[in-house]
Order: C-alpha cells, then structure tokens, then sequence
C-alpha cells in the first residue's frame, strides 16, 4: 500500500513532467488536496508532507477540519455546489470560491462576507446536462454583472472534464476553457483580473496542465480513502 509521501512523490513527477512537456513552470502550479471525503487526522497528514491547500464541497467539512487545523495556516477552497443558504456558514472560513455560476449566490457573498473573496467561475464547456456552470457564451455577460459586487474577485474560470478515456475529448475541455479565460482576461476588467485556470482532478490534472491549469484538484490519487487502515 502506497503511503502519502510515495504518492505525493509520484503527483510531483508527473507534474514535473506534465510542466517540462508544455513549458512551464512548477511554480505556477497550485495543487489542492480534496480532502473532502476524508477526516481531518488524514488533512492533517496531507499538510505534513508539504501541502498548503485543501479542498471541500460540503460547509460542515470545511468547518470540521478548522476544528482541528488552523485557518492560518492553510487556504481553504470551497469546490462543491453552493446554496445560497449556506453562504453565510463557510464564506469566511476559505480563500477561494471554484463554483460561481449564479448572481443569487453572489448577492449572498456581497450579503455575507467581511472581505473580498477570490472566485473562479464555473463554466460547463462539455455541455452535459450532469454538469453545473454557465455556458461559455454566457461568461462575459455574468462577469458584467458582478461589476457592482465588490466582495467577489473573478480570479478565473473553473471546468470539470468529462470522465472518459478520450484524450483530445479531455484536452479540447480545456483547451476551450484557456481561450475563454484568454478572452475575459484581455477585457481588462477591475472586478476580473480573471488570469487563472481550475482544472484536473485525480484522472487528468496532467492534461489540465499541459492546457494551462494553474489549479489542479486531487483527490483520492494523493489522499487515499478511510478504509486503507492507515487512518
């Protein structure tokens, strides 16, 4: 059974690798370990072997793992859907936001946090129906709209590829959100500097920064599960 430094070595080579092939830099890349499914003694451990970023989809997750792991020490990314219900909960517990798809949401940001917080908004490039996020066409528009809303910060976009083995299906996902994050940053926009990139998860984050991810979200492959008996 792999340990979390055996793992964490294999996701730096491949980083490495994915980086040298494409050009760039190590540096630009920030990995986020979604700790989501796994209890805050796991986080804790990941935070051992050099990450600084952690990733939850659920308020109570985020909470829970602040009970035990200090705030100021860790960025905290909100990655999962969010009801406008539960802003007030979590907004001021994390750095970042990936999910930003609807003006109601804002609103309750604008409501709700003590700072500005930095958001990607989340596009549906693939178009499955399964999916969350705006359409691509309808980006720039919902970016206007924010213009008055100075608690949130369109730091970029965020995508989730389909769960396929077709490569270039993969890569053209993320290819097209690059040309849209591409557009939007040259618009020049206070509100949305809008120069980076979500994208990658355990089975594609290599592809996601060949195309110009500078986030990339992995789970199980760098965390593992509860049920390995090493928790």
């Amino acid at each position: 059974m792999e340990t979390l430094q055996q793992r964490m070595k294999i996701i730096e080579e491949e980083i490495q690798a994915a980086c040298t092939r494409s050009g760039r830099k190590r540096q630009d890349i920030t990995v986020i370990a979604v700790t989501k499914q796994v209890s805050a003694k796991r986080a804790q451990e990941v935070i051992e072997i050099g990450i600084t970023d952690l990733g939850e989809n659920r308020p109570e997750g985020i909470l829970n793992k602040q009970k035990d792991i200090s705030l100021d020490t860790i960025n905290y990314h909100f990655i999962g859907n969010v009801q406008s219900r539960k802003v007030k909960d979590f907004i001021n517990k994390v750095g970042f936001l990936h999910s930003l798809d609807r003006i109601n949401i804002a609103k309750e940001i604008q409501k709700r946090a003590t700072a500005p917080v930095e958001c990607f908004i989340q596009v549906n490039v693939s178009g499955e129906e399964s999916k969350s996020g705006l359409h691509p066409e309808e980006v720039e528009g919902f970016i206007q709209e924010l213009a008055e809303i100075d608690k949130i910060r369109v730091i970029g976009l965020m995508t989730m590829a389909p769960f396929t083995q077709d490569e270039e299906l993969i890569r053209s996902v993320f290819r097209s959100l690059r040309v849209l994050r591409d557009q939007i940053s040259a618009l020049n926009l206070e509100n949305a500097p809008c120069t980076q990139l979500s994208m990658g998860m355990s089975n594609d984050y290599t592809i996601a920064i060949e195309e110009g991810a500078t986030h990339v979200r992995i789970g199980t492959a760098l965390v593992g599960t509860e049920s390995e008996g090493d928790e």
